[in-house]
């Protein structure tokens, strides 16, 4: 049997992993097929961008566990964490996987709430009188 790699995707709170292996394209999240857990065409296309970006998008079959965050958050974490395993599978793939920024972690995420506000920077109605 071929050796199965795995990898870890990240985006806002969501946490995806990420196991690959030699197979014949398929791709389930949570237990589903990733076109039923992803509806949107485009949250389809991002978990398929690394496959179509070194052009074997049947050559491998994913599992995906992804946790936390909302589908989009959870789409883009698919996103690197598949780009990190296909690494894992072939050191080869690196530039164009680099080219097509697809090995980028996307840092942003929610700024914490301070005190003495009602959001991060949202500040409580100022009355002067």
């Amino acid at each position: 049997m071929e050796k199965q790699k795995n990898a870890v995707g990240r985006r806002k709170e969501a946490v995806t992993r990420v196991f690959i292996s030699k197979g014949n394209g398929n791709i389930t999240v949570n237990g589903k097929d990733y076109k039923t857990y992803f509806p949107l065409v485009y949250l389809q296309n991002q978990v398929e961008a690394p496959l179509k970006t070194i052009e074997s998008a049947d050559k491998f079959d994913i599992v995906i566990n992804a946790t936390g965050g909302g589908v989009k958050g959870q789409a883009e974490a698919t996103r690197l964490g598949i780009s990190r395993a296909l690494l894992e599978m072939n050191a080869e793939y690196r530039p164009a996987l680099k080219a097509a920024g697809l090995l980028k972690r996307d840092p942003r995420s929610v700024e914490r709430k301070k005190p003495g506000r009602k959001k991060a920077r949202k500040s409580f109605q100022f009355s002067k009188r």
